[in-house]
């Protein structure tokens, strides 16, 4: 059985830093694309970052770009995303996802076919 399980979230002030895992079972990661989303309440899921199977290629919202980074370790079948720089506005609850393709993207969600449980992230002071 294909899972995704996200782990990681937690409560931290501005400015903090937080790190992701998205832990896959029942298959091997690197022939997939991963994407993270994220899903504020009253609003809707979002794209934030992906990467490509191969790990290659990667992608940012502009909202993210140059505080968050996607990262993959083949051997624990894992993919991380390190979260910097922390605002607010971040606050959300954080997917993982992936789908059997080579590229990925961060503007639809229907990309992909398999999705985690989320992870809470709350940014306050």
């Amino acid at each position: 059985q294909l899972q995704l399980v996200e782990s990681g979230g937690g409560l931290v002030q501005p400015g903090g830093s937080l790190r992701l895992s998205c832990a896959a079972s029942g298959f091997i990661l690197d022939t997939y694309a991963i994407g993270w989303f994220r899903q504020a309440p009253g609003k809707e899921r979002e794209g934030v970052s992906c990467s490509s199977s191969s790990g290659g290629s990667t992608k940012y919202a502009d909202s993210v770009k140059g505080r968050f980074t996607i990262s993959r370790d083949n051997a624990k079948n894992t993919v991380y995303l390190q979260l910097n720089s922390l605002k607010p506005e971040d606050t959300a609850v954080y997917y993982c996802a992936a789908t059997k393709t080579t590229r990925c993207t961060v503007v639809t969600a229907n990309w992909y076919e398999y999705w985690g449980q989320g992870t809470q992230v709350t940014v306050s002071s």
